[in-house]
């Protein structure tokens, strides 16, 4: 077998006292995907800071593959240290790499390379750093929330860029469906330790579940172990001094296992303070528009929204959703048209940028409005720790300031904030933001109960095809159309999903280059596929190539994993290798194919 080219073994480390990481291993094989997963402060940052050489462990190894090159992705870029955003992306090329690559990467996701680096708001610092990541194709890519910021048009071109990528990747992501579409093995940081599944995440959250349950049996049935050793100790008939000694022994080491026994994490506890019902009719739009003098942002759109619904707001970034959501909302006036808001909404906002959070101010001021310990909730007053816990806060966070929570805590205190007030129409602009996976599918549940209209802004395919009940869509030059159901409903009916917007200096320079060329008569259109007859049919067939590819690999695997495989016959050990690896690389080569025949044909579909 192939020494990995990235093992970390036995990594320990402690904050404040804290163990965060007592026993966590990961490695990373050559064309490994791995998604790294847990709950917000769990490690899974601090882990990949690690294998990047960023961290010191208190113990374990850390093994890079001699000559094997690494890039990594932060959360938080700092480009302070240079002149320009092309010389930072540039700045992570090694002699030999192709030094257009990064200005490539640069225009693709919104900027020329000439800004000022210290004008660049944190979504474009983010695009810069994971351009500078990218540019060297490295052996092995350890990225750390890369679609944070990024729209749709963004973030499904990233994943056709990864997919087509050699690097080896460790991926940490809020987005199932990012995930899902990339990974093939997951690592999950749960109590200081990593536990491996050798498939997708798509297959993660079942396993979790069953590794709880198994959990709770095991603590179970050493309840019962503790409970008959008691009773012996009690009503036993007295033996040997030594026997009963060892018997001693054993039930003071079952009640020190219990002890140190640690459960899964405390879960969050959402849920929203209702107003009462508002009218049937939340909000009626006739024909509204909006033009800020560059072109109209809204042209002619009509909608109404009743009790109940669920709304969804999809485009590339800068296509107004914002401004639509405050027309919506009563919040801006349209050019033209009408807005008419229902009767008794109670409604209740948490914006993109968490920009109504002051670093200065404390979770605990924050939540009780800056005075007092008590939370008004439509239930009743509760104690702000109490209100906290839900929201997987300690009590002793209660007085830190805004400015030194992590993103997902920011996140999460939002949520909190938002939840506590009365409403019956929430307005929720990219709430899934830095949440963790398990608080995902909390806020899903919640938004899926609440009896009140919803209002939602976001990025992430997998929560609106949970959440909404139709998908409002931005076609361009201000017009908006209302799809039935999800993302993917919406992409059904139309054929595709959300393209990039323009950039100004696209624009320009394909106006100018319209303008010079002679005009000619337009010439009818022919309708010819980009794909041929024999492309077609691989198009069809692969899917269930893959599939028996994948299906092969598995039983090779599942015979791998015998421990005593290569002692026993080691040349059916090496067999199965050679075999293992020649089938991952058909099924990346088909997988490839699949790709690039599949963007071929939503080409064809969109002409």
């Amino acid at each position: 077998m192939a020494p990995p080219l990235l093992h970390l073994r036995d990594i320990a480390l402690t904050f404040g006292g804290t163990p965060l990481l007592t026993s966590a291993e990961l490695q990373v094989g050559e064309g490994d995907r791995i998604g790294l997963v847990g709950r917000n402060g769990s490690g899974k940052s601090t882990l990949l800071k690690i294998a990047a050489g960023l961290i010191e462990a208190d113990a374990g190894e850390r093994f890079v593959q001699p000559g094997r090159t690494i890039r990594y992705l932060p959360q938080e870029p700092d480009l302070s240290a240079s002149k320009s955003v092309l010389d930072y992306a540039s700045g992570g090329l090694a002699p030999g790499d192709d030094p257009y690559r990064a200005q490539y990467l640069l225009e693709v996701l919104g900027l020329t390379g000439t800004e000022d680096p210290t004008t660049l708001s944190g979504g474009e610092k983010r695009r810069a750093a994971l351009a500078r990541t990218l540019a060297p194709e490295p052996d092995i890519l350890l990225l750390d929330e890369p679609t944070n910021h990024l729209d749709l048009p963004a973030i499904e071109w990233l994943e056709g860029e990864l997919s087509g990528m050699k690097s080896a990747l460790v991926l940490i992501s809020h987005d199932r469906r990012f995930l899902a579409d990339l990974t093939r093995a997951t690592v999950w940081i749960d109590r200081g330790m990593a536990r491996r599944l050798d498939k997708g995440f798509a297959h993660f959250e079942a396993w979790r579940d069953e590794v709880y349950e198994q959990e709770e049996r095991d603590q179970q049935k050493l309840a019962q172990k503790i409970k008959r050793e008691e009773h012996w100790m009690t009503y036993g008939v007295t033996a040997r001094r030594k026997r009963n000694m060892r018997r001693v022994r054993e039930l003071a080491d079952l009640r020190a296992q219990k002890t140190a026994h640690r459960g899964p994490q405390g879960s969050v506890k959402l849920t929203v303070g209702e107003a009462e019902v508002s009218g049937k009719r939340v909000i009626e739009a006739k024909d509204i528009s909006k033009d800020f003098g560059a072109g109209a942002v809204v042209n002619d759109f009509s909608i109404r929204i009743l009790r109940g619904d669920r709304i969804g707001l999809v485009g590339a970034n800068g296509a107004g959703k914002t401004t639509l959501l405050k027309l919506l909302t009563g919040e801006l006036a349209p050019d033209t048209g009408t807005v008419t808001l229902g009767s008794a909404l109670e409604m209740v906002t948490m914006d993109q940028a968490r920009e109504s959070l002051k670093d200065d101010d404390t979770v605990s001021e924050v939540l009780t409005g800056g005075g007092g310990d008590q939370v008004m909730l439509s239930s009743g007053p509760r104690h702000v720790v109490s209100y906290m816990k839900d929201f997987l806060f300690a009590p002793e966070q209660a007085r830190t300031p805004v400015g030194a929570l992590s993103g997902g805590e920011r996140g999460r205190l939002m949520l909190a904030r938002a939840l506590a007030r009365p409403s019956n129409l929430l307005v929720l602009d990219e709430p899934t933001n830095d949440l963790d996976l398990e608080t995902l599918d909390l806020l899903q549940e919640m938004l899926a109960d609440y009896p009140g209209t919803v209002l939602v802004v976001s990025h992430d395919r997998d929560f609106l095809d949970r959440v909404a009940t139709s998908v409002v869509f931005a076609e361009g030059n201000g017009l908006w159309r209302e799809y039935a159901g999800g993302y993917s409903d919406m992409i059904a009916q139309r054929g595709a999903g959300v393209a990039a917007r323009a950039s100004k200096a696209t624009a320009a320079k394909a106006k100018a280059k319209t303008s010079a060329e002679p005009q000619k008569a337009p010439a009818k259109p022919k309708k010819t596929s980009r794909l041929t007859f024999s492309q077609q049919h691989q198009l069809k067939t692969l899917p269930k190539e893959i599939d028996a590819l994948t299906a092969k690999i598995e039983t090779l695997q599942g015979e791998l994993e015998d421990p005593d495989l290569f002692s026993k016959d080691p040349k059916r050990f090496d067999t199965l290798m050679t075999r293992l690896t020649d089938l991952q690389a058909q099924l990346a080569t088909a997988e490839e194919t699949w790709l690039e025949l599949e963007l071929l044909a939503e080409e064809d579909a969109a002409d």
